[in-house]
C-alpha cells in the first residue's frame, strides 16, 4: 500500500519570539526595543501574521495526508521523503535555505508578509493553500525548474545552493588559494590557466541567485555578461577584492560557467570554508592543498508556479 502524501511545513522562529527568548518576557522585550527607538508592536504582528500564515496553511491539508513541521535551524537533520510535498511558509531565503536538502519534491512558497517580502520564491498566498496543495501533486501543474549550483571536493564533501556558493576565509578574511576553468563549455576565456590569487573570497552564483548577492557583485563590477536566468544551465563568478601582488593576480575575476564547464579552487591557506545560500553553520572545509571544484548541479528544486 502506498503512503499517503506528506506535508512538510518549514518555516523559521520569528524576530518575536527570538527577542522574548532572549529577554525572558514580552515587557523586557518591549523594553529593550523602546530603548532602541523601535516599538515592539511592530515586531509582533509580523509574528502573528506569520502564525496566521502557519494555521491558514495546517487548515487547508487534506484530513487523509499527513504533516509533519521543521524548523530552519533543523533542516540539517530532518529526513525528507519521496512522497513529500514540501511548503515553505516564511520569505524567499526560507525556500533557497531548504533546497539543499530536498531531492525533486515540490516545493510551494508561501508569502507569510506580504508586500515586505520580494516574492521571488514565496509566490502564493496562505489563503490559496487549499487549492495549490493537491494540485502540486498533479503532472499538469505548472512547475519551474530552478537550476542550482554545487561544490564537490577531492574528499567527496558535496555542498548544494540554489542561489551562490561563497568560496574563501572564514569571517571573510584574505583567502590564498589557485583558481582554474575546467572543460571550455561557456567559459573558453582563461580555459586552461591556474592562476595564484588572495582575496576576500569567490561567488558561484545561479539565475536565482542573479536577484541576490551575486547581482550586487556584478552591478559593481559593470559586467557586459548578461546574468542567468533562473531555469537556464548557466553560472556566474566573481572574486571579490582580489589582490595583485608580485606572488598573486587578477586577470581571472569574474566570468560564466555551462553546464560542462566547472570553477576549480585548491587552498593555499591553513583552512577554506565553502557555505551555501547564507548558512555559514552548514559549511564544507578544505585544508592546505584540497581542491573543489563547482559547476552546474544536476538536481534541480521543483517550485510549484
Amino acid at each position: 500500500m502506498s503512503l499517503a502524501p506528506r506535508i512538510v511545513l518549514v518555516h523559521r522562529t520569528t524576530e518575536y519570539e527570538e527577542l522574548v527568548a532572549h529577554h525572558g518576557t514580552h515587557g523586557q522585550a518591549a523594553f529593550f526595543l523602546s530603548s532602541r527607538g523601535r516599538d515592539i508592536e511592530e515586531v509582533a504582528e509580523r509574528h502573528r501574521r506569520t502564525r496566521r500564515a502557519l494555521s491558514d496553511v495546517t487548515a487547508a491539508i487534506p484530513l487523509t495526508w499527513r504533516q509533519s513541521r521543521v524548523e530552519r535551524a533543523d533542516l540539517d537533520r530532518f529526513l525528507f521523503a519521496p512522497e513529500d510535498v514540501v511548503v515553505v511558509v516564511g520569505q524567499d531565503g526560507l525556500v533557497a535555505n531548504a533546497a539543499k536538502y530536498l531531492s525533486g519534491q515540490p516545493v510551494v512558497g508561501i508569502d507569510a508578509d506580504p508586500g515586505r517580502n520580494a516574492g521571488v520564491l514565496v509566490r502564493h498566498r496562505p489563503t490559496d493553500a487549499g487549492k495549490l496543495l493537491p494540485a502540486a501533486l498533479s503532472a499538469t501543474t505548472s512547475v519551474d525548474e530552478l537550476t542550482m549550483v554545487e561544490a564537490i571536493a577531492d574528499d567527496t564533501q558535496r555542498l548544494l545552493a540554489l542561489n551562490e556558493i561563497y568560496l574563501g576565509a572564514a569571517g571573510h578574511q584574505t583567502a590564498r588559494y589557485r583558481l582554474g576553468i575546467e572543460n571550455g563549455g561557456a567559459s573558453t576565456a582563461g580555459e586552461g590557466v591556474i592562476e595564484a590569487q588572495a582575496s576576500s573570497g569567490v561567488l558561484v552564483g545561479t539565475g536565482t541567485g542573479a536577484t541576490g548577492w551575486i547581482r550586487s557583485v556584478w552591478q559593481e563590477r559593470g559586467n557586459p555578461l548578461p546574468l542567468p536566468r533562473p531555469t537556464e544551465d548557466r553560472l556566474v563568478w566573481c572574486v571579490r577584492e582580489a589582490w595583485p601582488s608580485p606572488a598573486t593576480g587578477t586577470s581571472q575575476v569574474a566570468g560564466q560557467l555551462s553546464s560542462t564547464s566547472h570553477l576549480t579552487l585548491t587552498a593555499e591557506s591553513e583552512r577554506l570554508i565553502a557555505f551555501g545560500d547564507g548558512m555559514e553553520g552548514d559549511a564544507l572545509e578544505l585544508t592546505w592543498g584540497q581542491t573543489v571544484r563547482v559547476g552546474v548541479c544536476g538536481r534541480r528544486l521543483r517550485l510549484v508556479g
